[in-house]
């Protein structure tokens, strides 16, 4: 089945030019040759050095922004990777200290969230709770709830990204795709570790929404293909089977995963009164029980009950019973968005649903625009730009890919079934049983509802009893990047702290 889904929508080699005097020149043709492969070469790298206040320390570190080129079997280079990458200088013993590398999802977006949102010495401001739009331009200014202090970070702008390209004469096709993109984005962590002479460090990788899957897919690769043991995975927003929030016929059971975040959507916005996370446990449990067994009934539903399951989708949703019933019990995220402040004249987010804004169409039954992203699309996009050309001096005329339509067509390589990676990570858990896994989760996220990756960690199949207590989830106030709202963003540092802490002690 193809899938056009899209979660976030993502050394200059000098060759000698003529011969030293008395030796014999070389063919215009092999002169051209060497031009060529000369250009090919990615730019120098820039490194600059710095310090950043964190938990009231100063903490210096090292800088590095460029490319990195994988190559072909056959010595020929194939793609440029784009990344920046964050080392702290003032340790005794670098190789041993632990390394995060750090990717978005898309498919088709480069690492700019994560980096400028969350993890990097440097961060955008956000006004107040992180639903308000900062006034343009947008600017960086010192993160003090990076995780520098305890963890180096790379991060990775997977071909097509940000400054990420393929070489000339290699298809961009050739890496647009589920298991392509798990073997390029391996190989350049494995070249990152062994350039940079950390094989002896606790590894880490952390994938936001389609991030999940890649990471997921990496554990097991890296594992399988070179023989890297990781300390631990982190799921922040992420999913790993997309038969959790893709709704079909004969599968209901997106409907089950979002309610939650309907439910907890419905609470900020004042439809429902009382303790958020008894009305979010309330729903779980009702999604995963009387809910669930209502949508298996399918036609043969007794109208009685199916009455009372509306009654009570009501209640935890803030929509009204009529139109759950006109829906035959199943609302979709696009309707809740439109639905639920209607009265109001507003839609709100898809990646935070706490972002509320005018309604552009008051009759649409679906939103037509998604404030969560115009929020945050423009101020990520400048502020990058800034900091990458003014304050880290790296600069090319390409366009920097914040979010790439290129990649599609995406293959999934699912072989006519959902996609859907529990498996490869329950392999490498299986097979590395010190691997741990950290999952983060916004209770206002309706692009991948926390219980989505829930369910499949719930489902992992052929995963030993042991190895589970190696799984730990959190939860946080807002949406899908979480982290723009204060208090999280002071919480995530503490959650990944103690992670850290106990998968590399």
């Amino acid at each position: 089945m193809r899938y056009t889904i899209s979660l976030f929508f993502s050394i200059i080699f000098s060759v000698a030019g003529a011969a030293e005097s008395g030796k014999p020149k070389e063919s215009p043709a092999a002169e051209a040759s060497g031009e060529k492969a000369a250009a090919a070469k990615p730019p120098e790298p820039v490194v600059r050095e710095a310090t950043v206040e964190i938990a009231g320390k100063k903490i210096p570190y090292r800088v590095t922004t460029g490319k990195l080129q994988l190559m072909q079997q056959d010595g020929k280079p194939r793609a440029s990777i784009f990344h920046v990458s964050y080392e702290r200088t003032d340790v005794q013993d670098p190789s041993t200290r632990p390394v995060m590398f750090a990717f978005n999802g898309g498919p088709g977006s480069s690492a700019v969230w994560l980096h400028l949102g969350v993890l990097g010495p440097k961060i955008i401001q956000i006004p107040g709770d992180g639903t308000l739009a900062p006034t343009p331009p947008a600017l960086v200014t010192d993160n003090p709830h990076s995780i520098l202090d305890v963890c180096d970070l790379v991060f990775v702008d997977p071909v097509s990204t940000g400054y990420s390209r393929p070489e000339s004469d290699v298809k961009p096709g050739d890496f647009h795709g589920l298991d392509e993109d798990i073997e390029s984005t391996g190989d350049f962590v494995r070249r990152w570790i062994s350039e940079h002479d950390r094989w002896a460090s606790p590894k880490f990788l952390l994938g936001e929404s389609y991030g999940g899957i890649r990471v997921a897919g990496l554990s097991q690769h890296l594992q399988s293909r070179y023989g890297m043991s990781l300390n631990g995975v982190v799921l922040l927003s992420a999913l790993l089977d997309f038969a959790t929030i893709q709704p079909a016929p004969g599968n209901d059971l997106s409907h089950l995963v979002f309610l939650p975040a309907f439910t907890a959507t419905a609470h900020f916005h004042g439809k429902i009164q009382g303790d958020r996370d008894e009305w979010v446990r309330r729903s779980t449990d009702f999604a995963f029980g009387k809910y669930a067994a209502a949508l298996l009934k399918g036609s043969s539903l007794p109208a009685e009950q199916k009455a009372e399951t509306a009654a009570e989708l009501e209640k935890l949703s803030g929509i009204s019973a009529d139109q759950w019933m006109a829906r035959n019990l199943r609302i979709g995220p696009s309707f809740f968005r439109s639905e639920l402040l209607r009265a109001e004249g507003k839609v709100i987010g898809r990646f935070d649903a706490r972002v509320a804004w005018g309604a552009t169409d008051p009759a649409a039954q679906s939103p037509n625009y998604d404030p969560s992203y115009a929020l945050v699309y423009g101020a990520f996009s400048s502020a990058m730009l800034d900091y990458l050309g003014r304050n880290l001096g790296y600069k090319e005329n390409q366009p920097y890919e914040i979010l790439s339509g290129s990649v599609h067509p995406w293959r999934w390589n699912a072989n006519n079934s959902v996609v859907n990676v529990s498996d490869r990570l329950a392999t490498a858990m299986r097979d590395n049983p010190h691997l741990r896994v950290l999952v983060m989760g916004g209770m206002t996220d309706l692009a991948t509802p926390p219980e989505g990756v829930e369910y499949s960690l719930r489902h992992l199949p052929n995963l030993p009893e042991s190895v589970r207590k190696n799984i730990r989830s959190t939860s946080y106030d807002a949406g899908h990047m979480f982290y723009l709202n204060p208090p999280d963003l002071i919480k995530t540092r503490a959650d990944l702290l103690e992670f850290l802490h106990e998968a590399a002690p």
